[in-house]
């Protein structure tokens, strides 16, 4: 098989990933409504390098380790399944808060370099984002193709369909600012998130290493 013929499902993969509400999204969210799209597009843009600097550092080093060490790619299995099933626990103790995890309280970063780094920032400290990149990339490139290359062409991939999303959801927002400035649409999305965060916790779970 070549490495072509696993793109669309990657693809639909990781835009699956991209919906599931999370830091990002509250991020964009925060960024559209406070700051304004100019402000938001250019922070999606640091969340895209953000993506491309996890694939490229699980390619050199993180993820050949776990490929040849059943031992270790377990050892970050269970870990990652601990820790979105607490982030899920955590998000759903949110639904406490009248607007749930996705408030616009504070300021946004307007400034270039500023919305850059609040997106670049939320990137790679995004333990979704962590997980994706080493455990499930790894699985869709194909064992006849080379894992090093595999894991940057799909992380492009999933950066090009991330920014595809964002910068949908960023134009939806400007349409729909006054239905997500409503408390109970923010804590349907706190909801949705938590149990996007368990699914994926589930779908670790059952990973096998490649």
């Amino acid at each position: 098989m070549s490495l072509l013929h696993v793109v669309p499902a990657f693809a639909l993969t990781a835009l699956i990933l991209a919906m599931v509400p999370g830091q990002g999204v509250a991020m964009v969210l925060r960024q559209t409504i406070i700051g304004g799209s100019r402000c938001a597009y250019t922070s999606v843009a640091g969340n895209t390098t953000g993506l491309v600097i996890w694939s490229v550092a699980s390619a050199i080093g993180l993820s050949q380790i776990f490929a040849h060490s059943h031992l270790a790619f377990n050892v970050l299995k269970l870990a990652g399944v601990a820790y979105l099933s607490l982030l899920s626990v955590q998000t759903l103790i949110e639904l406490r808060n009248d607007s749930g995890k996705f408030d616009d309280h504070g300021q946004a970063r307007v400034g270039f370099l500023a919305a850059f780094r609040l997106g670049l920032l939320t990137n790679l400290t995004n333990v979704k984002a962590a997980v994706f990149a080493v455990a499930f990339i790894p699985q869709f490139v194909p064992r006849s193709f080379s894992l090093g290359e595999g894991i940057i062409l799909l992380g492009v991939v999933q950066a090009i369909v991330s920014t595809c999303w964002y910068f949908s959801l960023v134009a939806s927002i400007e349409r729909a600012s006054s239905l997500l400035a409503r408390p109970a649409v923010r804590r349907w999305l706190t909801g949705f998130s938590a149990a996007g965060l368990l699914l994926l916790a589930g779908v670790l779970l059952f990973t096998a290493p490649r």
